[in-house]
Order: structure tokens, then sequence, then C-alpha cells
């Protein structure tokens, strides 16, 4: 009995069947390759419109989650992420019917506008999760003062990526378990991402309040990167690379019988 609970307590990647170092690799190069896909897709949707902007990385994330009091979404989409779909003079009618108080009495000159650059994917029938520039009453909804997401906004996002992210956590942290590196290092780098993540998601509230903390942000969300990318790489070297070198000479095959 106490000879198979040692054994239970001593099982490391490199003695597991092959089946599952297998199945254990194929779930951790999916998870790294969905995690530079997330990475791409960040740049893309919000640090490269923010850069063409002019703006940095933290000052982007301030803008993202405080807002701008000197502009609204909508100028701040049309200098970022709908720069290059939209000509130059048709943006500056756009920002000059805003900035002279987004009147209805000026909307048919700006109409034509959006319903040929921005209504084929800014519409309800376009079936895609971004605001309606359909009407004007849709338009006027971000041609007000950008003041970041609401409460319910914060919410609905925190509690997605918390429940979906987590669980991505606990199936790498478990595989992570079974290396075998220092109880200590072990344990650390199990708890980094998870700490990380409430910094990171923590830190977008904050950001409402106090810009200041989108410094948190980018920090956070580095540290969940790095422990999730070293999780990842040691399980695979030890899994197949470093087995070779744990493993000594007359080691018998976890499960596999003994020679009389």
């Amino acid at each position: 009995m106490n000879g198979g609970a040692d054994a239970k307590m001593n099982m490391r990647l490199h003695t597991l069947p092959t089946a599952l170092r297998v199945l254990f690799t194929c779930f951790l190069l999916t998870i790294g390759v969905g995690y530079l896909s997330a990475l791409v897709y960040l740049f893309i949707s919000d640090v490269d419109p923010h850069r063409k902007m002019g703006m940095g990385l933290v000052s982007g994330i301030a803008m993202k989650y405080h807002g701008s009091t000197g502009s609204t979404r909508l100028e701040a989409a049309l200098g970022g992420s709908m720069s290059d779909r939209i000509g130059a003079e048709d943006k500056r009618a756009i920002v000059q019917w805003i900035r002279d108080g987004a009147m209805s009495a000026g909307f048919g000159r700006v109409k034509p506008i959006f319903d040929r650059s921005c209504v084929p994917c800014h519409s309800a029938a376009s079936g895609l999760p971004i605001p309606s520039l359909a009407t004007l009453e849709d338009v006027r909804k971000v041609a007000a003062a950008d003041t970041g997401p609401s409460i319910g906004q914060l919410a609905r996002v925190s509690h997605v990526h918390l429940f979906g992210i987590s669980l991505i956590f606990l199936l790498t942290g478990a595989i992570f378990s079974l290396t075998s590196i220092s109880s200590l290092l072990k344990g650390t780098l199990v708890a980094t991402p998870f700490v990380a993540i409430w910094a990171d998601i923590g830190s977008w509230w904050i950001t409402r309040y106090e810009p200041v903390f989108a410094t948190v942000v980018v920090v956070g969300g580095a540290f969940m990167g790095l422990a999730l990318a070293v999780q990842i790489l040691i399980s695979l070297w030890e899994m197949w690379l470093g087995a070779q070198r744990i493993d000594r000479p007359g080691d018998v095959e976890r499960g596999a019988p003994a020679a009389g």
C-alpha cells in the first residue's frame, strides 16, 4: 500500500506513459499558440491604433479604461482603428460635425460618409460586436465624451477572462506540478499567473478612475505571459528532451513490472 502511494507522490512528467505525454504536449502547444494569437490580436486591436495616434502602450491603456476628456470615442476611432477606412477629407467633415455639437441639422452632410464607410460593419445586420453607426441616435452615443467602459462592460469582460483563463492556468499548472524542479520554485511559478491576472484585471477597474494604474495592467500582463511560457517550456523539456538526463540507467518505467 505504501509503495503505491509513494509511486503516485513521486510521479513525474518524464515517467508518464507516452500517450499521456503526447496528450499534455498537444494541449500545451495549443495553449501556447493560442496565447501568441491573443497577443497578435491585442496588438492589432489596441496597441497599433493607439500607436498611430502617437500614444505609447501605457497611455493607450489609460485611454482605453479611463477615457479621454479631450476627444470622443468616435474621434479616437477615426484617428486609430478606423484611420485607414475613411479618407482624410471625410474624417475632417465628421470631426467638424462632432465639434459643432453633433446636431441633427448637420447630420445630413456626414450621413453618406457613415453609410459608405462605416455602416457595412457598424450595424445590427453585420452581427459584429461593435457599436452601430446606422442612425443619428447610434452615432451620438459614440460622439459623446469618452469616459471609458461602463461598470457593466467591465464586469462582463472581467468575469469572462477570470473564468476562462483561470481554467487554463489550472491545467497548465497541474501539468507543470509534475516537473522535478524544486517545490519552492514550482509553487511560485504555479501561483504567479493567478496573482498576475488578479493585478491585471483589478487594474482595469482602478484605471477607470485613476489612469496611473495603467502601468500595473502592463506589468500584470507581462508576468502572466512570462509565467505561462516558463510553465509550458519547462514541462515540454522535461517530458521529452530532459528525460534522458533525469532517468538513470537501469530505472524501471513506472507501471512496468520489474525483472525477476
